[in-house]
């Protein structure tokens, strides 16, 4: 994310917080990463986007390009959750209803 946007969406004293050196920065909350983790670590670089042309309702597409900068960055974190939750549909077994034994008297 980029800083600008968290900024935008964050309610940080940001000016404030660059007047403050890093040595003045309470870290003992965090734990220390060492050369074995770095040792071990690995880039993984995101897969990149494709390009495609995608026809859209005028209304929907103006409603993500009010929401600023990265809009298609969002629609494409919709789409992804929609994929993940119909995926999870599709691996979990049915239940069957019950029906109950019991009759009203």
């Amino acid at each position: 994310m980029k800083v600008q946007n968290l900024k935008k969406n964050s309610r940080t004293n940001w000016e404030k917080l660059s007047t403050i050196p890093d040595s003045k920065i309470d870290l003992s909350d965090v734990n220390e990463l060492g050369a074995s983790f770095f040792a071990n670590a690995t880039l993984k670089m995101p897969e990149p986007k494709k390009a495609i042309s995608l026809r859209i309702d005028s209304d929907i597409l103006e409603w993500y390009k009010e929401q600023g900068t990265g809009y298609q960055t969002m629609m494409n974190a919709v789409l992804r959750v929609y994929m993940q939750r119909k995926n999870e549909r599709i691996r979990k077994p049915k239940r069957r209803k019950s029906r109950s034994l019991n009759k009203a008297a």
